[in-house]
């Protein structure tokens, strides 16, 4: 996929306005398992918070070893808290797109397998269900990837907090051999790709 394209694809996308008051909303996306997608998060400007968790589920099962299972209904999921007088919903829907995970994966992201592991953006309202719609309308039309997106667009029941030892996980485990072949190559793109919007 050429980088040209892509990128062109996500300008075209609805874009939600910058908001005129200071003010903090909150997106939840899922792509694979969760270290990576909050590291590159937590590395873009606007972004206030970042929380590794869970959704799709029921809060009784929303525990690793349970959701390991893939037959919990949850999806590995980052809730990224972000001010949109900074950084719109559009952009983190970009950063999603193409950089935070691979859209085209079903079931799985890289070496995971299992509905876990699924694409998923999670709208909490119908502007955001009406932008993440339209961003895989656009990508698709583009032919920004040679697969069909597999990514689900799908309402926000809940959220869960993982497990405390899974938050900032790549920040702890900087040469972990997954986090050095899977994640930290997520972040360097996100500095490459998007320099405007990457923070150290």
């Amino acid at each position: 996929m050429a980088r040209a394209s892509l990128v062109r694809a996500l300008m075209l996308a609805v874009a939600l306005p910058l908001a005129a008051a200071a003010q903090t909303q909150t997106a939840v996306f899922s792509g694979g398992c969760f270290w990576g997608v909050d590291a590159v998060f937590k590395h873009v400007k606007g972004v206030t918070r970042v929380v590794s968790g869970y959704s799709g589920g029921e809060s009784s099962t929303a525990h690793y070893e349970i959701v390991s299972e893939g037959t919990t209904g949850h999806a590995e999921s980052v809730q990224v808290t972000f001010d949109p007088s900074v950084v719109p919903y559009s952009t983190l829907l970009k950063v999603f797109f193409s950089v935070a995970h691979d859209p085209t994966e079903l079931n799985r992201q890289g070496p995971d397998e299992g509905t876990q592991y699924r694409s998923v953006i999670f709208y909490a309202n119908a502007d955001q269900q009406r932008a993440a719609q339209a961003s895989i309308v656009q990508l698709t039309q583009a032919k920004a990837y040679k697969h069909p997106i597999a990514t689900q667009v799908v309402p926000l029941k809940a959220f869960y907090p993982a497990e405390d030892y899974h938050q900032d996980y790549l920040a702890h485990h900087l040469t972990q051999p997954y986090i050095v072949y899977n994640d930290l190559p997520k972040v360097e793109s996100l500095k490459t790709r998007y320099p405007e919007l990457y923070r150290p």
